[in-house]
Order: C-alpha cells, then sequence, then structure tokens
C-alpha cells in the first residue's frame, strides 16, 4: 500500500510543503520507501510509497507528457500492461514502467472515463493545472481508502482520517449518529465516518473540486440483471474458473516477491492452488494459530501446506496477544470494532513484513463469493425453521453448523429461539441474514453514556 495526501484552497490560505510533509508524516508507514510532493496555485498533493511496480522510475507525484496533471497514486493497476500498451500503439512515449504514469495519462486523453477502463484496487488524485481543479477516484468496492473534509474552501483529503487530523483548524468530534449506526450496522453508511464531517468518496465514485465547490459521479454499480439467465451450470463453473483464475494471475504482477495467506480455509487454500498452477516455483504462505483450542485452525493449516507445497511460516496468537494488540488496531482501523478479528490480521500482517514481503494475496472476499461463510448455510436453516417456527428440532440444526463454539454444544430449544429467532419469519427481506446480527449489535448502544444518549436525542438508523 501507499498514503496520499493532499489540499486545495481557495479561500486564499497558502498551502506550504511543510503542512503536506506534516500530513504524510502521519501515515508514512504507509509507504516507508520514498515520499514526494507537488505544490501549485492552491494546492499540494503528497505520496509516501511502498515501491511494488517499477521500483527505480514510479516515483510519485507523477505528471503526465505535457505536465498538465499531476497524480498521486495509492493502489495497483492491474492491467496495466495492457493499457500501456494501447498508450504506446497511440504515439505515447511514456518515462516510466510504472501503473502510475499509465493512470495519468488515460486521463489525460479521457477524463474520467478512464475509471471504466481500469481493473484494480485504488484511490488517487489528478490535479489539472488549466481548470485548477483536482479530481479524485476509488475503486469499485472501496478497497482502498479516501478520505475528505470541505470548510470555507478548503477541501483536504488523505488515505487516513489522521492524516487530515493535522491540521490544526481540523478539531476530532464524534458524529453521534454515525456511532449508532456504527454499534448496528458493524460500520457508517457511506459517505459518513465515525468523525463528524470527516467523510469518505463512496466506492465506485469520483469526485471533482474546483471554486464551485464539489461535483461527485458514480461510474460503477453492482449489475444484477438476468445476463447469464439460461446458462448450464458447467457453463457457469467454466466462466468461473476462467474470472477466477485471470483476478488471482494478474495480482501476481510485480517487481518484488508475491507471498500469501493460507489460512486452511476455502478462500485462501483456493486462491493458493491457483498461484500454484500459474507459477509453480516457490511460495511463501503465512498463517496465524490460536491458543484457544476452540477456535484453532493449524490442523487445516498443515494439512494444505503439505497438499499445496509451500514455503511455510506461522505464529500462534493468544488472547494476551489479542489484548496488546487491539490499541493499535483501533489506530489504523480509524474506527470502532465490534469484533476482535483484526487483531490477529494484524499480527500476521507483521509476520510477513518481517519476513521481508511486501505483497501478500490474502484471499478476502473469496468466503463471500465461494459461499464460504457459516452465514449462508445460517440463513437456509432459518428460512427451513422458519416453515414451521414453533418447532423444537429444527433450530438444532444451527448446533450442527457451529459446533466449535463452546456456548452451542448444550444450547437447548429456548436458547436457540432467542439468539436465532429474531425476526424469524421475515424470510423474504433482502437483509435476512443480517437482521439478527444488527439487532444483537444494537444491544452495545445500552451501554451508552448518558450524554451519548441525550445527543442521539432518540436517533435510530
Amino acid at each position: 500500500m501507499c498514503g496520499i495526501a493532499g489540499i486545495v484552497d481557495y479561500s486564499g490560505k497558502r498551502v506550504d510543503g511543510p503542512v503536506i510533509e506534516k500530513m504524510l508524516c502521519a501515515i508514512n508507514y504507509r509507504g516507508p520507501d520514498e515520499s514526494g510532493i507537488y505544490l501549485s496555485n492552491h494546492t499540494g498533493i503528497g505520496n509516501v510509497r511502498l515501491s511494488i511496480i517499477d521500483l527505480s522510475t514510479g516515483q510519485q507525484p507523477l505528471s503526465d507528457l505535457s505536465g498538465r496533471f499531476w497524480i498521486v497514486f495509492n493502489g495497483e493497476i492491474f492491467n496495466y500492461p495492457e493499457l500501456r500498451e494501447t498508450l504506446v500503439k497511440k504515439g505515447y512515449n511514456l518515462k516510466t514502467h510504472s501503473d502510475t504514469e499509465v493512470l495519468v495519462q488515460l486521463y489525460a486523453l479521457y477524463g474520467s472515463e478512464c475509471l471504466q477502463m481500469l481493473n484494480g484496487q485504488f484511490a488517487f488524485a489528478i490535479w489539472d493545472k488549466v481548470k485548477d481543479e483536482v479530481f479524485i477516484a476509488r475503486d469499485r468496492i472501496g478497497i482502498r481508502p479516501l478520505f475528505y473534509h470541505l470548510a470555507d474552501g478548503r477541501f483536504t483529503f488523505a488515505s487516513e482520517i489522521k492524516s487530515i487530523f493535522t491540521q490544526k483548524d481540523i478539531v476530532p468530534e464524534f458524529s453521534y449518529e454515525n456511532l449508532s449506526q456504527i454499534y448496528t450496522f458493524w460500520t457508517a453508511i457511506t459517505p459518513g465516518t465515525a468523525f463528524k464531517d470527516i467523510y469518505e468518496l463512496s466506492p465506485g465514485h469520483y469526485m471533482v473540486y474546483n471554486r464551485e465547490g464539489i461535483k461527485t459521479g458514480r461510474y460503477w454499480e453492482l449489475n444484477y440483471n438476468d445476463t447469464f439467465k439460461g446458462i448450464t451450470m458447467p457453463e457457469a463453473l467454466e466462466n468461473f474458473r476462467e474470472l477466477f483464475y485471470d483476478a488471482v494471475r494478474i495480482r501476481l504482477r510485480a517487481d518484488v516477491e508475491v507471498a500469501a495467506y493460507l489460512s486452511g480455509g476455502i478462500d485462501s487454500s483456493s486462491t493458493v492452488a491457483y498461484i500454484k498452477d500459474i507459477e509453480p516455483g516457490v511460495l511463501n504462505t503465512f498463517s496465524i494459530g490460536f491458543r484457544d483450542r476452540d477456535f484453532d485452525e493449524t490442523a487445516y493449516q498443515n494439512e494444505a501446506v503439505k497438499f499445496l507445497n509451500t514455503r511455510h511460516k506461522s505464529i500462534t496468537c493468544s488472547s494476551d496477544d489479542i489484548s496488546r494488540s487491539f490499541p493499535k488496531v483501533i489506530w489504523h482501523t480509524e474506527t470502532p470494532v465490534t469484533r476482535t478479528a483484526p487483531a490477529p490480521m494484524f499480527l500476521l500482517s507483521k509476520l510477513v513484513r518481517e519476513n521481508n514481503i511486501k505483497v501478500v494475496i490474502t484471499g478476502e472476499g473469496a468466503d463471500e463469493m465461494l459461499a464460504g461463510y457459516d452465514i449462508f448455510k445460517e440463513a437456509k436453516i432459518r428460512r427451513f425453521w422458519a416453515s414451521q417456527p414453533d418447532s423444537a428440532i429444527r433450530p438444532k440444526l444451527l448446533t450442527k453448523l457451529y459446533p466449535y463454539l463452546p456456548q452451542m454444544r448444550q444450547a437447548n430449544p429456548a436458547i436457540l429461539k432467542m439468539f436465532y429467532g429474531y425476526k424469524l419469519e421475515e424470510t423474504d427481506n433482502p437483509f435476512y441474514s443480517h437482521l439478527l446480527r444488527w439487532n444483537n449489535s444494537n444491544h452495545i448502544k445500552k451501554h451508552f453514556s448518558e450524554q451519548l444518549k441525550s445527543q442521539l436525542n432518540g436517533y435510530s438508523p
């Protein structure tokens, strides 16, 4: 990952280099290899870089060939070799072999339409010297973060909120309504954040800021149409295999070593299997185990390592380890979290970095795609139970789904109904699988202070 930050100020205040430097220092761990700042007219933009592609000439900020557009970029454009080839065929003699230059040159040619060409995960800002405006954009599902603040003609953006808070006139203050959302849905509803007047650029969106103000546009949304209606199962499986294979293949494009997580589950095991098929050489893999046997999956990890023949390293995590690392986790998440799972992942990423690995394929997201999460099976059981809601036998299927949870081993039907029976019969609700989770999270708000409750004034998301 890299980090970006910048300010555009039409109020007459000067944007000095030390101000941008201070913003970058707050997130320098995102880019320990290099940093750079560009100043022009009413703006200053900067980048801290973790060099992955074009190690020698990919420094930022970087301009297009005309010098009109200047970019700071966090992320990767996976199809940049093909896009670069297209630009070369059009006669552009690019200065570097980086995806950053490809991106800024595409914007110079196509404007916001270039976003449709990108296959990647990204957050970037481009300053237009001629129009005197900044263009920012974020990838389709929001893998890379991008936050902003606007007050009195001064627009401030950064990869992390703490970078924005380095500005002395921007005071950290909680948004009480958004806190209520977080303790219901586990996150604030985009574009809101936990902090008042701090917003995120929504996934699949771009924004232009100039003297006329902010203009936001959506360039992508998930398509639920019936394009694939009538396709056979073998055809669907083959289409999926090709898409999955290509998704893994293009993520291996890097000028540094690429490693992978290997949890032993369906997600990372699938991606590692594809990596080994694409690049059969030695692959470094990493995993984390737990002292608590109820949550430990080391046996599955060892089995996957043996079958896939990887060079493997792992650590074992205790409750004390989670407790000690949790404050750092909150520092990085910049939002309340309702579970401790990010703490072990934080420790695992530390192990990866200690082994001098910059890029790791995690398998995150594959569980949703491959229906690996128990929530899908849970929703199926609850729908089955809902057809006979008074049954004392059907809810017991849930104990088979979660045999590793101690509280489930002797759960009686009354307990199961109390916990899993919330809005059981609302099977047509599009949020059916999450209703009981949101309800359970909502109970946390009983512990809010009286002051916070009074500030909410009855608000409920």
